[in-house]
């Protein structure tokens, strides 16, 4: 149905903090005026919370890993479009130890981590990586606005988490970083996913959208200290600790460079692992006979289930404001 009022919510994260800069510098509105339309962004305090906005339809889209985009919106039949392929974590998520240097030392363990997000996947690839599985320890559902205060009570066994609270776990003194998503990077992706029938009804909402994000990354990319600086404010650090964190984040500043992630074979490859592990912990829904129940199109083809897609990574529009740059 067309209509001419949208909104799209984030919450804090570094990939996530441009949504914040083209809010209040009126980015967004700048973009949504030359469609004709408007587009109201809003900030959650929660990560899940934000995801079960959008897919309870309160919102037409949220920012969110390509992970959860499938076990939550996707697993709930609500077909949904990576509109915007933002950066993949490149250290930005970690697993951190209390009193131990290695993956081995999880071992019999309480692991505390926002359940079945990705840190629990981060979790997994790095079990899997040294022949251990989750059998081999506990795990302990934390909110992410809970973590760092759980972190620093001297019971805490191990973490695993993303920025900005890793970098804050990081100065705690007993905790070593064991493994993080640089070690399995283009994996965890950070994206800007909309609700597929809104976004076909209306595409200039995905238009203005992806124009006001690319405007804002001409910033970061030019290394805009007056625009990092109020990210990083945002953001609850100072200039210095988001450009840490953005080092530990690929973005991809350019429509060209993301439409070439978009379109690589490897994205298929990594929604297969993903798929994978999302069945096993039963994230894809009750009925779920396998890993292929819900369909996956990506550019180079669809994984899974053809006749039930519902997580969509779409170039399209990104590569329409490349061709017009």
């Amino acid at each position: 149905m067309a209509q001419d009022s949208f909104s799209v919510c984030w919450s804090v994260y570094a990939g996530w903090m441009p949504w914040e800069y083209a809010d209040t510098q009126g980015i967004v509105d700048k973009w949504a005026k030359k469609y004709d339309i408007n587009i109201d962004v809003v900030q959650v305090n929660d990560y899940v919370e934000s995801i079960n906005q959008y897919t309870s339809g309160n919102v037409d889209g949220c920012a969110m890993t390509n992970m959860d985009a499938l076990t939550l919106p996707a697993a709930s039949s609500v077909d949904s479009t990576a509109l915007i392929l933002g950066d993949y974590s490149d250290g930005n998520d970690g697993v951190m130890v209390r009193d131990g240097d290695s993956i081995e030392s999880l071992k019999d363990r309480e692991v505390n981590l926002v359940q079945f997000s990705v840190s629990h996947y981060l979790l997994a690839r790095a079990l899997d990586s040294v022949g251990m599985s989750e059998r081999d320890l506990t795990t302990t559902n934390t909110g992410d606005a809970d973590i760092v205060a759980l972190a620093s009570n001297t019971d805490t066994q191990a973490v695993v988490t993303w920025n900005p609270q890793l970098a804050t776990l990081k100065e705690m003194p007993g905790y070593t970083e064991v493994f993080n998503s640089s070690d399995i990077p283009g994996e965890i992706l950070d994206l800007m996913v909309v609700n597929t029938q809104t976004l076909k009804d209306n595409p200039d909402f995905g238009h203005a959208l992806v124009g006001a994000w690319y405007e804002v990354m001409e910033k970061m990319k030019a290394g805009d200290e007056d625009a990092l600086s109020q990210m990083a404010d945002a953001a609850g650090t100072d200039l210095a600790g988001y450009q840490s964190q953005l080092a530990a984040t690929h973005m991809y500043y350019t429509p060209a460079e993301a439409v070439a992630a978009f379109n690589a074979p490897s994205l298929k490859d990594t929604m297969q692992h993903i798929a994978d592990f999302s069945f096993a912990q039963g994230l894809l829904g009750e009925g779920a006979p396998d890993a292929g129940f819900i369909g996956i199109e990506t550019p180079t083809g669809v994984i899974g289930n053809e006749g039930n897609v519902m997580l969509r990574f779409d170039p399209s529009y990104t590569a329409a404001l490349a061709d017009s740059q």
